[in-house]
């Protein structure tokens, strides 16, 4: 090629690089409105959101997350509580089959988050952190030490047990330390660990039996270890406010979807076992020692 041409080529390849990156700067500099294109109900909800993310994470000038999508998108995590079996029947409906429920719509907006959008989002998620006050009964969502939510729980039992899934007899009592969320089980499987029986439907406070349902479970590494402690949906919320479980932190469902998209990898978890707290209106407050730690 003549040297005149390569220079005129090279001059319009840097051109062309320079254009394709400013318009996508440009693009960039408001958020960007993704159609959805099929109706989408809690059984392909996932898979929709990966397709989403993968196809936009290549364009985005930060790394595109499925928590950070739906968090520029508030009114998603609202549909998804409002998912819940219980509040569900105080409408007047029964919903036996959780995964046909329509989460999204055809014609329905997203919104791309812009750079500005994105940053102050992962800048909340760094901020955040997970409050369990096993006594207490209660899980807070703290934001740069503002409390956001206080959602009510059970945690595990007073007693010692042997378990069929890890094959050893194991103490009950939810374990207390600092530590993190590790991972999220989005699809999951429910299983009885003292049988290690899998089961498909619940009975419902209620006495109804319905399906169960899709809503993904939180994994903890408390003191550095992994004690297989989740923070998990009951389909009985009439056990919320006990030491009811197997270790484990049970919430109501809907409420486990907002704990969900408030818990991103990472996230910091404390849980504590205090007694003397103080009320909302700030009475102190001295609550039942339901693990007997103080007896002496």
């Amino acid at each position: 090629m003549h040297k005149k041409g390569q220079k005129f080529f090279i001059v319009l390849l840097l051109l062309t690089t320079f254009v394709v990156g400013y318009t996508t700067v440009f693009s960039f500099l408001k958020n960007e409105k993704i159609v959805v294109d099929k109706t989408i109900t809690i059984g392909n909800y996932f898979s929709f959101l990966d397709s989403i993310v993968l196809k936009y994470n290549a364009i985005t000038p930060y790394n595109l997350t499925e928590h950070l999508l739906v968090r520029a998108n508030p009114w998603i995590i609202d549909t998804l509580q409002n998912t819940d079996y219980y509040i569900q029947k105080a409408k007047g409906r029964f919903v036996y089959d959780q995964k046909k429920m329509v989460v999204l719509n055809k014609g329905d907006h997203l919104i791309l988050p812009d750079a500005v959008l994105a940053k102050k989002i992962i800048e909340s998620f760094q901020k955040t952190s997970i409050d369990i006050n096993i006594p207490a009964f209660k899980l807070r969502i703290f934001e740069d030490g503002i409390e956001r939510f206080e959602f009510p729980i059970r945690v595990g039992k007073d007693e010692k047990k042997y378990l069929e899934m890890s094959g050893r007899v194991q103490d009950l009592k939810t374990k207390t330390g600092k530590g993190k969320i590790v991972a999220h089980v989005r699809n999951p499987r429910y299983v009885n660990p003292v049988t290690n029986h899998e089961y498909f439907v619940t009975n419902r406070d209620d006495k109804r039996i319905t399906k169960l349902p899709q809503i993904p479970f939180i994994e903890t590494e408390i003191n550095g270890l992994r004690y297989g402690q989740l923070i998990h949906p009951t389909t009985n919320p009439v056990t919320l406010g006990k030491a009811y479980s197997n270790g484990c932190i049970g919430t109501r469902e809907g409420d486990a979807w907002v704990i969900y998209y408030y818990a991103p990898i990472g996230t910091k978890i404390n849980i504590r076992y205090d007694l003397n707290v103080k009320s909302n209106n700030g009475e102190a407050i001295v609550l039942k020692d339901i693990y007997g730690y103080f007896k002496n």
